[in-house]
C-alpha cells in the first residue's frame, strides 16, 4: 500500500466519530471486541466489527487473538506520523505567521505613537 493509500485509510478511519470514541477508548488500554460492544450500545456488534476492520486495515487498531477472545489494541504511531508530517509543520507556520503579525501590529503602534509624539511637538510650538 502507498504512503498516500495509508493517509487515505487513516483519515477515513479518523472522519467516523463512532472510530474516534473507538479510538479514546482504547487509549485507556486494550479491550475486547465484546468490552467494546458494551461500551458503544448504540452501535451493534456487527457494527463495531466493521469499525474495527476499517481501523485495523489504517494501522490504528493490533488485533492480538487469546483463544476466543480478540484483544484490540490502540496504535498511535499513524497518528503520530499526521502530526509529524502536517501538523507540527502547519502549527510551526502558523505560530511564525502570528509571531510576524504581532511584530508588524507593535512596529506600527511604536510608528503611531512616535507620530503623534512629534505631531504634538509641533503643535505647541
Amino acid at each position: 500500500m502507498s504512503t498516500d493509500d495509508q493517509d487515505d485509510a487513516l483519515f477515513k478511519a479518523l472522519g467516523h466519530r463512532a472510530r474516534r470514541h473507538m479510538l479514546d477508548l482504547l487509549k485507556k488500554g486494550p479491550l475486547t471486541t465484546g468490552h467494546l460492544c458494551e461500551a458503544l450500545p448504540q452501535i451493534d456488534r456487527c457494527t463495531v466489527m466493521q469499525h474495527l476492520k476499517v481501523l485495523e486495515k489504517a494501522g490504528l487498531v493490533v488485533v492480538e487473538r487469546r483463544g476466543r477472545e480478540r484483544w484490540n489494541h490502540l496504535d498511535a504511531l499513524p497518528i503520530q506520523a499526521v502530526h509529524e508530517r502536517w501538523i507540527g509543520p502547519y502549527a510551526a507556520y502558523a505560530a511564525s505567521m502570528l509571531g510576524a503579525l504581532k511584530k508588524s501590529v507593535e512596529q506600527s503602534k511604536e510608528t503611531h505613537a512616535a507620530a503623534e509624539t512629534t505631531n504634538g511637538d509641533t503643535k505647541d510650538a
